[in-house]
């Protein structure tokens, strides 16, 4: 049985409404190369309710790409939001479409990645110059389909990084139609710094997000940037609507272990990082036996155990044999047997927290 409790969730009733509207308080960032299937996968043997996202998807790659390998998805993975990279409103249109007909929840626009394919592409932050283009995207999107269409940009770019660009911003694409913002607490340098460095480099600001929501009282405003830890989240949610968590997630995903019970005030008992491994066998054994080599999904996999004892004999023994050719899931079966059992105290301490 659910319940929810206002503790757990500050303001409940209003986010309640925001949800139907597609408002989630807690999401999974967008990331190249890491948001694929097998990771959504995995994630949702951890948290049931938390939001995510495939990596961003071009439009052109959409539209005259593999589908099914750009799109696929399990049913498991909902809630799910497609993250599409693109600066023609007729083809994001097209896409939208396409998104939903695919039964995706929610479809977002990339104006945030600085990166020199985006900015080839005049798309990503580039776009953040271009409101009234990013305002006809959302509305040609919002025209052909009932999907919540949401925006991802930044604070700002370059020299165009005040407080008020970036309310400017928001007021455009938001008299469109546009009701979810998620905001990166960074502006971004398009010259000079790497995609790398543009998601540490430029100092975070999380003020002007929460200066945007108390101008933007009727939007949801989503942060993103920086964040480690649910209690981090927790704290946000005072301030803003949801929090978006991106490398932590990946680099330490069973920090999200007590997010069913935390953020969405569900009972019930976290898996185990174990069990959560264990839980992926079946999953494995079904992709390898379609031809996917077992490191496509084990390398998701590496930081289950971070700050564990025995994390080093697992990241090493999936390292060293999941690339082989015969490797199937005995390979992730045999590395778990070398990490500790946790204790039954420790797992109850997960449990609670």
């Amino acid at each position: 049985m659910t319940t929810r409790t206002t503790a757990v969730w500050p303001h409940l009733l209003k986010r309640d409404q925001l949800a139907k509207d597609g408002g989630n308080p807690l999401s999974v960032a967008p990331m190249m190369d890491r948001t694929d299937r097998h990771f959504r996968y995995l994630m949702r043997q951890i948290t049931r309710h938390t939001l995510l996202y495939t990596e961003m998807v071009t439009t052109a790659a959409i539209l005259n790409g593999d589908r099914h390998k750009l799109l696929g998805f399990s049913e498991v993975e909902k809630p799910l939001a497609l993250q599409i990279g693109g600066d023609d409103p007729r083809e994001a249109a097209e896409c939208a479409r396409i998104a939903q007909d695919w039964g995706y929840d929610e479809i977002n626009l990339n104006v945030g990645c600085p990166s020199s394919r985006v900015q080839n592409g005049n798309f990503g932050v580039c776009l953040m110059a271009e409101p009234e283009r990013v305002a006809r995207a959302v509305e040609a999107m919002q025209k052909v389909v009932d999907l919540p269409v949401t925006v991802k940009h930044r604070i700002g770019f370059d020299d165009r990084d005040r407080y008020e660009d970036l309310a400017d911003f928001v007021h455009i694409v938001s008299e469109a139609g546009c009701q979810h913002f998620t905001v990166h607490a960074r502006k971004a340098w398009l010259e000079g710094l790497s995609p790398k460095e543009n998601r540490n480099v430029p100092p975070l600001r999380y003020h002007d997000v929460h200066r945007l929501k108390q101008a933007f009282p009727h939007l949801f405003i989503e942060i993103n940037g920086g964040f480690k830890s649910l209690e981090q989240a927790q704290e946000q949610l005072n301030f803003v609507d949801a929090v978006m968590i991106g490398r932590a997630a990946y680099d330490n995903p069973y920090i999200f272990a007590t997010a069913d019970s935390k953020i969405y005030g569900e009972e019930g008992i976290s898996l185990s990082r174990h069990a959560v491994v264990e839980a992926m066998l079946p999953y494995i054994e079904e992709w390898v036996a379609k031809g996917v080599k077992l490191n496509a999904i084990t390398r998701h996999m590496l930081h289950m155990f971070t700050g564990q004892p025995g994390t080093k004999a697992w990241k090493r023994y999936l390292s060293e044999n999941a690339h082989l050719p015969s490797a199937n899931s005995e390979v992730v079966r045999t590395a778990l047997a070398k990490v500790p059992q946790p204790s039954v105290f420790a797992q109850a301490q997960i449990e609670v927290a």
